[in-house]
């Protein structure tokens, strides 16, 4: 005996409804914008070059007590140098906050605030939700990075003037060649940290407290130093993408070398596309009813 399938009804669209325009990227932009943690995170980024001079004019200039030149020991050669100095002291950690913050509050929020699923009842498709939120929290992380060196070099260079970066080693890179140089340096900040954007992310997208997912990946962020730190790993040290995140320091020489920061940049895209993949997935497959 055989039986014919009945007809599936067609599923009726609202008039003028196109998945591709909910949730637009200027509204989920502008929505982030007034939102207080970023107008105090992008506060602190700008204070700390201040915080830095304050310092130097208190304690004296900095200079080497074993007789090895490092950065910090230049900081106050140039603005150029007290721009590259202030990424030296923020890049391990204190860059690592914005990311996180604003990849791991960004889904959480809304479900901590029992918004989310109004927004899929736009209906906003999850897909188009998540690409919306990510793309806007990815920007405002670079924002942040492009933030502290630019008001770092605007007040270096009125504290200490306007010259070459000086590199510790010995040489220095003309003005130009050096603006040329902390641009790539700002540029693989931001792709070493695409790790902890995507573990903030893939965290936001299973639980309901942005505490837990901010926390969570910096402190997960936090292991992978520690583990770095541990020698006795030896070769396994490569996998970590914490292991390569002062790589830019060889973009900052007379004769830059890539090959580290093409391995850390490798390795921080691949896990973050895998942790990217996960939220995702999980999301699409999620229960949402808060």
């Amino acid at each position: 005996m055989s039986t014919l399938a009945e007809p599936v009804e067609p599923v009726e669209v609202a008039s003028g409804y196109r998945a591709g325009r909910t949730l637009p990227l200027r509204v989920e932009l502008a929505r982030q914008l007034k939102r207080r943690r970023t107008l105090v995170m992008g506060a602190i980024l700008a204070v700390l070059p201040f915080v830095l001079v304050i310092a130097f004019a208190v304690g004296g200039d900095p200079a080497s007590r074993d007789g090895r030149v490092t950065l910090m020991d230049t900081a106050t050669a140039s603005g150029a140098n007290f721009a590259a100095v202030n990424l030296f002291v923020s890049a391990g950690f204190l860059l690592v906050i914005p990311v996180a913050l604003f990849c791991g509050d960004t889904v959480a929020s809304e479900a901590g605030w029992s918004s989310l699923r109004y927004l899929l009842a736009a209906p906003v498709p999850r897909a188009r939700l998540l690409w919306s939120k990510l793309v806007v929290a990815l920007g405002l992380s670079l924002a942040a990075m492009l933030l502290l060196p630019l008001v770092a070099l605007a007040v270096g260079t009125a504290a200490y003037g306007w010259g070459p970066l000086e590199i510790p080693t010995g040489g220095a890179l003309d003005s130009g060649t050096a603006a040329q140089r902390l641009v790539v340096v700002v540029a693989y900040i931001f792709v070493s940290q695409m790790v902890t954007a995507g573990l903030a992310f893939w965290l936001s997208t299973r639980t309901d407290a942005p505490l837990g997912a901010v926390g969570g990946a910096v402190g997960l962020t936090i292991v992978g130093n520690v583990l770095d730190a541990v020698t006795a790993l030896g070769h396994w040290r490569d996998f970590l993408p914490a292991h390569w995140q002062f790589a830019w320091a060889d973009a900052v020489q007379p004769k830059p070398e890539w090959s580290g920061m093409i391995q850390g940049a490798a390795i921080s895209i691949t896990y973050a596309v895998v942790l990217f993949a996960l939220a995702f997935r999980g999301f699409a497959r999620k229960d949402v009813v808060s």
